[in-house]
């Protein structure tokens, strides 16, 4: 990319959490193999987030990228309205497969955010067709679930985008945030206060929903499995449905293919995306138990009144289900074991840093807190000229690394974390 490309792109592109008035620095990717990103002026990085964690198999993978030559051969896109095509049954029959044996039915959507979306609009119309008017949703503290309106309406009231949108939407109840975390002692009275407002408030709520053990963007923490199982039992003694939103976690991020594995329970409603596809394209899924599909199917509208333009996109969902393929024919059980011993090694001594608060690492995810928010252009530009890439927030710096990633390049990306947090200057004066 050429200097006027980039000028252009910081007057008129807008990324991600970015000010159109004071935008951060983008960095020019022309090129990605394997666990490496190539800048236009040929430096290459090692990443450290597999593009948001999606990347699992890492990138220009041979077979993905196969699977999108076959498809474009034959068709890029049909309505999926009265029409179904071999890459869809193909997709959800592997879904079906591996997931939960209650969950059966598959409806296809279009990213994460949506998929949460349709989770909800299914839970709501399920009591609608069996008469109650049940439009309240419980879910934990410093969650995240996406950035379309329902989605944000689940996510962390003070930690998140409410305040910019109160009056637009729904107030929800919120537990707080799970406090025994996943390796400690379980203590009963953990959900002593998501109980209570099950209690009093269960005739008003539709479902419960919780990104299962770990909660990702909206604090990066891992709660114990003994929590999930209480929710379960719970939502079961109360009559209410469970979306288990497995965006960040599903296949294999934990080291379980689900993270409702560590806990041995089946959601009524599942949530997937991010690493579905690999990576390669954008697509997620909803999956739910036969239950809840015909009771939706026999209410008033006599459907499931949802149907995104693209759903079902042959390109997306042949990638889909190539990419699961990899997963069941490949070791990531043992990659994802081995990257936790590597990044426990390395970072959990972080904990004597001055810059950090805490250190927690589970499966192919490692996380250290600081003490105080990082200065994202600062670090940014640290950790691009150390020859990684990382992208933290906040006051979390974190790594989620494709499953194929080597020791070595494991080992300079832990290297770097470690530099970066004994670097005053990385960080934002309190």
């Amino acid at each position: 990319m050429n200097p006027a490309d980039l000028a252009f792109d910081r007057g008129h592109i807008w990324h991600p959490y970015t000010s159109m008035r004071d935008p951060l620095p983008c960095y020019p990717v022309v090129a990605a193999q394997e666990c490496r990103l190539q800048l236009a002026d040929g430096r290459q990085l090692v990443d450290g987030m597999s593009s948001w964690w999606a990347a699992v198999h890492g990138y220009n993978h041979p077979r993905l990228n196969q699977a999108l030559q076959n498809q474009m051969a034959q068709m890029s896109h049909v309505m999926f309205g009265g029409i179904t095509h071999p890459s869809a049954v193909a997709l959800c029959r592997r879904l079906v497969a591996i997931t939960p044996a209650p969950l059966e039915c598959v409806f296809l959507a279009d990213s994460g955010s949506v998929a949460v979306e349709v989770a909800m609009k299914m839970a709501l119309q399920f009591w609608q067709a069996r008469g109650e008017k049940r439009q309240r949703f419980l879910t934990l503290r410093n969650g995240y679930h996406g950035d379309t309106f329902a989605a944000m309406s689940v996510c962390d009231p003070q930690n998140s985008m409410h305040s910019l949108y109160q009056g637009y939407l729904p107030e929800h109840l919120f537990a707080p945030t799970p406090t025994c975390r996943f390796d400690d002692p379980w203590r009963e009275s953990d959900t002593d206060a998501l109980e209570q407002l099950i209690v009093t408030h269960h005739r008003q709520l539709s479902a419960v929903i919780l990104e299962p053990i770990v909660q990702g963007a909206g604090g990066m923490r891992f709660y114990h499995p003994r929590y999930l199982q209480r929710v379960r039992e719970l939502c079961d003694r109360y009559q209410l449905l469970l979306i288990a939103d497995e965006i960040a976690t599903g296949f294999g991020r934990t080291g379980r293919l689900f993270a409702c594995e560590h806990a041995g329970i089946a959601p009524d409603i599942l949530c997937v995306g991010k690493a579905l596809t690999g990576g390669t394209m954008t697509l997620s899924a909803a999956l739910t138990t036969r239950r809840v599909a015909d009771t939706i199917s026999n209410g008033a509208a006599g459907c499931f009144m949802h149907g995104p333009t693209f759903m079902a996109n042959p390109l997306a969902c042949a990638v889909a289900a190539e990419s699961l393929a990899i997963l069941e024919e490949s070791h990531w059980p043992e990659q994802v074991a081995a990257i936790e011993a590597q990044l426990r090694a390395a970072l959990m001594p972080l904990k004597a840093a001055a810059e950090v608060a805490d250190v927690r690492v589970l499966g192919a995810i490692g996380v250290v807190e600081t003490r105080r928010p990082v200065d994202v252009a600062a670090i940014q530009r640290f950790f691009v000229e150390s020859g990684v890439w990382i992208r933290p927030f906040g006051r979390l710096i974190y790594l989620m690394p494709p499953y194929i990633i080597s020791s070595d390049e494991l080992a300079k990306l832990t290297a770097t974390v470690a530099a970066a947090v004994d670097n005053p200057q990385l960080f934002k004066m309190t």
